[in-house]
Parts: C-alpha cells; structure tokens; sequence
C-alpha cells in the first residue's frame, strides 16, 4: 500500500487492530441478548465498535428493544468479561509491527476506548509488547471530554508523543475511529474485520487486509 503522505508518528486503535477481542465481543454479546431472543450481527455490531461503551450499550438496547437498561447490559458483560478477555490473542502481524517500529525509532501509542480494568485484562499477556509503546491513552482518561468519533482521544495521544497532528498515522477498525482520526486531521488507513463490509471504512485513506501490509520504511526516519 502507499501511504497518503511520510508519517513520522503512529497511532493505534486496540480492539480490532492489535488484540483479536472482536470475536469476544460478539460471543459475549450473544450470549446476553440471546436470552431473549435476540440475534447481535454486524449490522448492530459496526455501528457500536470504536465508540464508548455507554453509548454502544444504549444503542444496542434500542436497536434490539432489550429488556434491559444499558447499564445492566455492560454490568453483566463486565462480569463475564473477567474470565475471557485474558484469552485475547495478537492480531496477526501486530507484535513485529509494533515492535519494528519501536526498534526504528518511530513514536508509538494506543488510543482506545477502554477504560483501565478492561485495558489491563485484555493486556495480560501482552505486556511484553505493550511495553513497546511511548503512550497510552485510554476511554476513562479524565482529560478526555468526549469519546469517538470525536477527535479528542487521538488529539490527546499526538499530544502525548509531541507530535503534530499532520504527521500522525492512525490504525483504526471502526466507522468511528476513522471519522475520529478525519476530524483530528491525521493520515488514516482502515483494516476491517472479515465480518464487516469494508465500505464502512471508505473514508479511511487506505484500506488494508492486514498489519503486514503497513509500510515500515515509509515511516519515520532510521536512527
């Protein structure tokens, strides 16, 4: 792929792009809304990735007419959440990726949507790895006004690593986060989920398959 300028800095989204949670999400989702009779797909599922969980929570509640309040909806995800997002693997190709980076010298962070407790389960087996980034800025972070696809959290991050803006590219999976990043004024590329149309990320500047398909030696500058 060519990237649509020379990034000297590279922000990613977590879920989607570095740990393989989607799938998580989905079961765990399924398993809750299933008690009544209910059916969570894409459909539901690529308008909620990306955003904070309060509002992906009350969006599915109204779109699938719950039973339940959204705050009994996340309250019970967390629960189950407990035992299984510690099984959250890598995404394929994002340990060497992240790890040449750092090794090039490029200024890394995440920007996600998670707060701390989730952040730290999800993490567990990968502090070897995380540990390779300069900055994480996560949901619950209290200089964080609003959530995507608002631009604040990747504003943040930029801010985080010194960086301008401009020369900030940013990994995202989620409609969200591309508009997000769109409305920071950073270099975007897309990597969608197989589950999900690749069309709800038109408006990324490129759209990828996989993390290997990122050039390296288009960013940053050797050491």
């Amino acid at each position: 792929m060519e990237l649509p300028g020379h990034p000297g800095h590279v922000l990613f989204d977590m879920d989607g792009v570095l740990l393989d949670t989607e799938s998580i999400y989905t079961e765990v989702t399924q398993q809750i809304v299933g008690r009544f009779g209910k059916t969570f797909d894409w459909t539901i599922k690529s308008q909620m990735v990306g955003r904070p969980s309060i509002e992906s929570a009350r969006y599915l509640v109204q779109t699938l007419d719950l039973p339940i309040g959204p705050e009994e909806y996340l309250a019970e995800r967390e629960t189950i959440f407990q035992s299984r997002m510690p099984e959250a693997a890598a995404k394929p190709g994002a340990v060497d990726l992240v790890r040449a980076l750092s090794e090039k010298g490029v200024p890394i962070a995440v920007a996600t949507s998670s707060h701390r407790e989730i952040f730290d389960l999800k993490t567990r087996r990968h502090r070897d790895w995380f540990a390779c980034f300069d900055a994480i800025v996560l949901g619950d972070d209290p200089r964080l006004e609003r959530g995507k696809p608002a631009p604040d959290i990747f504003l943040l991050s930029a801010a985080e690593l010194g960086a301008n803006p401009a020369t900030c590219l940013v990994v995202e999976d989620a409609p969200a986060g591309v508009e997000a990043a769109l409305a920071a004024e950073m270099m975007v590329v897309g990597i969608p989920d197989p589950g999900m149309d690749p069309g709800l990320l038109a408006r990324a500047h490129a759209v990828i398959r996989s993390l290997s398909e990122i050039p390296i030696e288009a960013i940053g500058h050797s050491r």
